[in-house]
């Protein structure tokens, strides 16, 4: 075996790395050509004989983008729209998914079950069902018209689906925990649930709130299909955008870059938040030796008795 073992496989040998390299190299070719064809068929390359190109590159496609009205109208209605059935669907979500998670992991048995089945059932159903289901019962049972309609279907199958992952996050996080903090929190006198809420539940926040940062990336995106329901998102403003101009290819890719933007941002913010937890409390400075290390100081001799041997006592 090589000297320079992996642990599942033999490093490669000087043939290997080549033929690798050899790999990559085709493999990165076959991808530029790909680019390249990607890049003249949108450009309508070579021309159709008797038809009019539809070169998607075209300054006239790109030109709206630089016009206010297009930000004002279209794109940054559509931001906001997304940003505001994101933000209350994360905030409700939150707040369900701790109820979740405590019925989860409470002594009651029924709770426990009840908690149980409705996640299991939540996270098996597909978000753009719930969101229909919540569309046409808000339309027929709650008889909600106008804007608010669209907006109430998209928050509530948000919510129904994230809380509970959210829930399921919490559960595993508190399951992960040193069963010794549960047995101490009993052993001080508290009930279950109250050790569960004091104790556990700000562990396992704590521990698992880089993962509930991320599921905000998950949210935003899912708020796309809000359109399936006439909802005015940034997916949506761009339909109606790429309609008026006829340039919808130049306008998915400008909503792309606006989506990677913000889930970036919010990567970075659960990075961040991750990062920040991982730091433990400063160690404590040990003191200072002038570079001599301290030896260990000897134990005193003591004698054995200080009184004299019995032959030399006074009688």
């Amino acid at each position: 075996m090589s000297a320079e073992a992996s642990v599942l496989f033999d490093a490669p040998g000087p043939k290997a790395r080549a033929r690798y390299r050899l790999i990559a190299i085709a493999g990165g070719l076959v991808v530029a050509a790909l680019l390249v064809w990607l890049v003249l068929r949108l450009a309508d390359f070579p021309a159709p004989v008797g038809r009019t190109p539809n070169n998607q590159w075209a300054p006239e496609k790109w030109l709206p983008f630089l016009q206010p009205q297009t930000w004002t109208s279209y794109l940054l209605p559509g931001l906001w729209g997304t940003l505001l059935a994101a933000v209350t669907a994360v905030v409700a979500s939150l707040f369900f998914g701790l109820l979740l998670g405590i019925g989860r992991l409470v002594q009651i048995r029924w709770v426990r079950w009840a908690c149980g089945a409705f996640v299991e059932f939540f996270r098996a159903v597909p978000v753009l069902m719930m969101m229909l289901f919540a569309y046409y019962a808000g339309l027929f049972l709650l008889k909600i018209t106008g804007a608010a309609l669209p907006f109430f279907g998209v928050v509530v199958g948000l919510t129904l689906y994230n809380s509970c992952v959210i829930a399921e996050l919490i559960r595993s996080g508190v399951n992960n925990l040193p069963h010794g903090q549960r047995e101490a929190g009993l052993a001080i006198g508290l009930t279950p649930l109250r050790t569960l809420v004091t104790i556990l539940l700000p562990q396992a926040v704590t521990a698992m709130l880089p993962s509930m940062v991320s599921q905000l990336v998950v949210i935003l995106k899912d708020s796309a299909l809000g359109s399936m329901i006439s909802y005015l998102d940034l997916l949506r403003s761009g339909t109606y955008l790429s309609t008026a101009y006829g340039n919808l290819i130049p306008t998915m890719i400008v909503l792309a870059i606006m989506y990677i933007l913000v889930n970036s941002a919010l990567t970075r913010l659960a990075g961040w938040i991750q990062n920040r937890l991982r730091r433990g409390p400063r160690a404590v400075a040990a003191p200072a030796t002038g570079g001599m290390v301290p030896s260990v100081a000897s134990e005193p001799v003591v004698p054995a008795s200080i009184m004299p041997p019995p032959e030399q006592r006074e009688r």
